[in-house]
């Protein structure tokens, strides 16, 4: 395809793409590996003392890494109970011939392009215990009694940042799966309707069967986005009330910045790192061997 002249342009042209990648991502994964086996408070004049092995087994005798790791699986849990089917109807809307989609298309995706800070405190503004607009809402419809301190409550308060990050992220789902409606050729439609795949039969056995590789990246993109989520957890409750929302990159927060432990900090963010690599190769090989049958 292309000539052995042509081999050394495209090299030259991709080599500065490659070094840049190299320094803002590669470097510091494997700086971030080296500091874990060493005990720092991030003083610059303190010396590093080499531990070894010491911060992970801490790490993993931690019960709030337990339950950090117990609140990605509720993320995570959500991301394909609430993002995926309110994503993919929402995709169908704009993808349909609906008036006024255009307008429902940014309406949707709005959320998604709003900074995490300005979107987290104005949900805990709406989510106070008195006198926030959620427990309003509820006092004026006759509903008092369901009012609660949102964020407050350690029993709920994940769940309730959990419906908010669906609320965040449903609308870039959206574009990802009507990117994959859209892909769908106008001629298989009309094929499927002469046979009487119309309506919801469109959707079930045309539209979704051929949308497997954007569900495989749906998939991966939900499961490491919900084992680093960070912003609206910090913003909104700092991982509170007592730990009850806290997930693995608050924890590396509060041991980094909060106690000074950077060693502690630096494993977590490995931990994060190589569980997320694992992850996405077994959810690849999963749906990978499912396609092959």
């Amino acid at each position: 395809m292309f000539g052995r002249k042509v081999y050394p342009t495209v090299v030259l042209f991709l080599l500065p793409v490659f070094i840049l990648y190299t320094l803002i991502f590669i470097v510091p994964v494997f700086q971030t590996a080296y500091m874990s086996f060493f005990s720092w408070n991030g003083i610059k004049s303190v010396p590093l003392e080499y531990v070894g092995w010491s911060n992970y087994t801490e790490m993993f005798h931690k019960p709030e890494f337990y339950r950090s790791l117990k609140n990605v699986g509720v993320f995570i849990a959500a991301s394909f109970v609430l993002i995926l089917p309110i994503g993919f109807s929402l995709a169908l809307i704009i993808t349909s011939k609906m008036r006024g989609r255009r307008f429902f298309k940014v309406a949707y995706f709005m959320p998604a392009i709003l900074p995490l800070t300005s979107v987290g405190l104005m949900w805990q503004f709406l989510l106070k215990g008195e006198g926030g607009f959620v427990n309003k809402l509820l006092e004026l419809f006759g509903l008092g009694v369901l009012q609660q301190d949102w964020l407050g409550q350690p029993a709920i308060a994940i769940y309730v940042v959990v419906v908010v990050n669906a609320w965040i992220y449903s609308g870039l789902n959206m574009i990802i799966f009507a990117s994959g409606i859209v892909s769908i050729s106008d001629e298989i439609y009309e094929a499927a309707a002469l046979d009487g795949a119309v309506g919801w039969k469109k959707i079930l056995y045309i539209t979704v069967p051929l949308m497997k590789e954007t569900f495989k990246i749906f998939s991966v993109l939900a499961v490491t986005q919900s084992l680093r989520v960070f912003g609206q957890i910090f913003v909104m409750t700092g991982g509170g009330p007592n730990g009850a929302t806290d997930v693995p990159t608050t924890m590396l927060y509060n041991e980094s910045f909060k106690y000074n432990n950077f060693g502690m900090g630096n494993s977590i963010g490995t931990f994060i790192i190589v569980t997320g690599f694992l992850l996405t190769i077994l959810l690849n090989k999963l749906m990978s061997s499912k396609d092959g049958r």
